[in-house]
């Protein structure tokens, strides 16, 4: 069995989440304590007690998916399961490079803390919204939206999610009109979600720059596995500028499509979604077929995994 774990990104959060794991595995309570401890925040009372609009705020979000799947990650762990090669979505990556050992958990979870305090505040005061397109070649996608941009518009793909589907971002008008263009060209499905901030785009340029003077002094080290980019689903490799990676992952779009292609190609069998939701692992059923997906994300679904 060769396993790559997948850690969601933001839109996957649900009130209460990891509680009934927390109840019960002491591995995943000394993961909430460690965080609440490294960030200064009760990381219980933001994960179980907090409403969907609380926990929705994106300086709220990312520090509680990630805390979520590091608790599950601590759990695996013990019970003596390891990955071959590691990805995430957005701040999923983070949770991937904490795993591999490249980014220690206090670091990760702190520039965690600041990406998603700088991505929810340093943006552009204007009506965002985001669209999933289902069943559309991404060249159309991309034509639609250089066409959008050439009339003045702001709309662009942020996250490629597998060959079917493309997410686009930008002002809410612009999106509209793709919307009803993506339609008339046959896209199978267009959905708007309920995520609206530029996400992924140069309208972040300033929360990037921030970020990058965040990252300056962390230490990134050696790692026990590979890790898959989002930048471009290419693997870490020594001569990576990460620092500048990274920041500029909050401006560039999302290549998961490319990631599940790796991990096929390295003849990866097993996937494991490590966190809320379920949005990585239907990527993988769509993209794949025939392989064996598993989602983490309740005490149920993790103990059967674990044969318990």
């Amino acid at each position: 069995m060769k396993i790559a774990f997948m850690f969601p990104g933001q839109g996957s959060q649900v009130a209460g989440m990891g509680k009934d794991i927390y109840d019960n595995y002491e591995e995943a309570r000394e993961v909430y304590n460690k965080v609440s401890k490294i960030l200064d925040i009760d990381m219980c009372n933001l994960c179980f007690e907090s409403t969907m609009e609380e926990l929705s705020k994106t300086e709220n979000t990312q520090i509680a998916i990630a805390t979520m799947s590091l608790s599950i990650l601590a759990v695996l762990e013990k019970h003596g399961v390891k990955a071959e090669i590691a990805t995430g979505l957005s701040l999923g990556e983070y949770v991937a490079l904490m795993y591999s050992g490249m980014l220690s958990i206090e670091d990760g979870m702190k520039l965690l803390k600041q990406r998603g305090y700088l991505m929810g505040n340093l943006v552009p005061d204007e009506k965002y919204a985001m669209a999933a397109v289902i069943g559309l070649d991404a060249s159309i996608i991309e034509e639609v939206c250089n066409k959008q941009m050439e009339d003045g518009k702001f709309v662009v793909p942020a996250n490629y999610n597998y060959s079917g589907q493309i997410v686009i971002s930008g002002n809410e008008d612009a999106i509209e009109n793709c919307m009803e263009i993506f339609k008339e060209k046959g896209a199978k499905k267009v959905i708007k979600l309920k995520t609206s901030g530029p996400f992924h785009t140069i309208k972040l340029q300033k929360a990037s720059e921030e970020f990058a003077k965040c990252l300056e002094n962390v230490e990134f080290k050696e790692p026990k596995i590979d890790v898959i980019k989002n930048i471009d689903g290419s693997i870490y490799s020594k001569e990576d500028n990460i620092k500048e990676i990274l920041a500029k992952h909050i401006i560039s779009p999302v290549r998961f499509d490319k990631a599940i292609k790796l991990m096929h190609d390295r003849g990866i069998d097993t996937y494991l979604e490590i966190g809320p939701g379920k949005a990585l692992s239907g990527f993988v059923k769509r993209e794949l077929e025939d392989a064996n997906v598993y989602t983490l994300n309740n005490l149920d679904s993790l103990n059967k995994f674990l044969g318990n």
